[in-house]
């Protein structure tokens, strides 16, 4: 596990101790950053569910100006915190010790270009987190995404009310479902 490119390329990243987070792969993190491309530079990233923080660091390296990590497991605060001293990333970074549906529960700090979810697998968070990020749009900027990493298998159409699938990318065991507010061309 690495940062890909940006600032702090090639940097070594340290995973959370134990069985408990699912890291996303290179592979699927650098197709992601190719994906968003440009619109990185400057933009603003959630990173809930966040692990070792990678997904935000490596946001943060190719000039996000700012990343908010939400996690409350332990073992994965400090892991994040120890990846942002390895990459000398800690500007623009705001660490968050919560669980992510008290932490949405509050008032939006600030709308997001990108807000990146990753929970545990096969337990359903990802639905709950959207379906809950669905009512909130606050969270969101309005030309922002919301990304959210599962397994294939858990993958199902949900009855969302303002946002839409607009794309879904499959790599290895990993699944990447991009969610933003409905265009025009989505009505036709």
């Amino acid at each position: 596990m690495r940062v890909i490119a940006g600032k702090a390329k090639g940097r070594p990243l340290r995973s959370v101790p134990g069985p408990g987070t699912r890291p996303i792969t290179d592979r699927a993190k650098s197709a992601l950053f190719s994906i968003l491309g440009e619109s990185v530079q400057e933009a603003t990233f959630l990173d809930l569910f966040a692990g070792t923080g990678q997904v935000g660091i490596e946001a943060l390296s190719r000039g996000a100006t700012r990343a908010v990590f939400v996690e409350q497991g332990e073992a994965a605060l400090r892991t994040i915190h120890q990846n942002l001293n390895l990459t000398g990333l800690q500007t623009g970074a705001e660490v968050r010790k919560a669980d992510v549906f008290q932490y949405l529960g509050r008032p939006a700090t600030g709308a997001f270009d990108f807000i990146y979810v990753a929970p545990p697998q096969y337990r359903g968070l990802w639905k709950q987190t959207l379906s809950r990020l669905d009512q909130q749009m606050e969270w969101l900027a309005e030309d922002g995404w919301v990304i959210v990493q599962i397994h294939p298998v858990e993958f199902e159409e949900l009855p969302l009310q303002h946002l839409v699938l607009f794309d879904q990318r499959q790599y290895g065991s990993v699944m990447l479902c991009f969610y933003g507010r409905p265009t025009p061309e989505d009505d036709l």
